[in-house]
């Protein structure tokens, strides 16, 4: 009797695996492939111009962005996290919070994404309110052209 019991107990963790086999989720849309990457450029603004890189990660399907915005001139790096909507057929616009160390929010990137290009406004928290405005255009980099080091040529 007890063996009958556990034999269903047993059997479900060899029976679960099972079910995501059927499942065919593309791992992403031709959209995020399109719009996520790495992007480089300036942002002007009240302190002057200032140079930032950004990785960018979009999900269509749940309207998120996330990603890394460093400040190449203070190699400041912040978090971002926010939303991402898809506008026409190969861009959208995101509208993200930056924060830093965790969970204080630095500042908030409102942005369109198009035509291998972000462009909107950064703007900047201090003492709780945003303060300084940037606008911001930056664009995308070919993977592995930011990162890839030149070699001196030999004689």
């Amino acid at each position: 009797m007890r063996a009958s019991f556990l034999l269903p107990l047993l059997a479900a963790p060899l029976l679960l695996p099972g079910c995501a086999l059927g499942a065919n989720i593309a791992a992403s849309t031709a959209l995020e492939r399109a719009v996520s990457g790495v992007y480089e450029g300036v942002g002007s603004g009240l302190t002057g111009r200032v140079p930032y890189r950004l990785l960018l990660s979009v999900q269509e399907r749940e309207g998120r962005a996330t990603g890394v915005l460093t400040n190449l001139e203070s190699r400041k790096a912040y978090a971002l996290s926010g939303s991402f909507q898809r506008v026409g057929t190969a861009g959208g616009s995101i509208e993200v919070d930056l924060y830093e160390s965790g969970d204080n929010l630095r500042g908030a990137l409102r942005a369109e994404i198009g035509a291998g290009k972000v462009s909107g406004t950064l703007r900047t928290v201090l003492l709780g309110r945003e303060l300084l405005t940037y606008n911001i255009t930056l664009d995308k980099q070919e993977a592995g052209a930011a990162t890839t080091p030149t070699s001196p040529k030999s004689p």
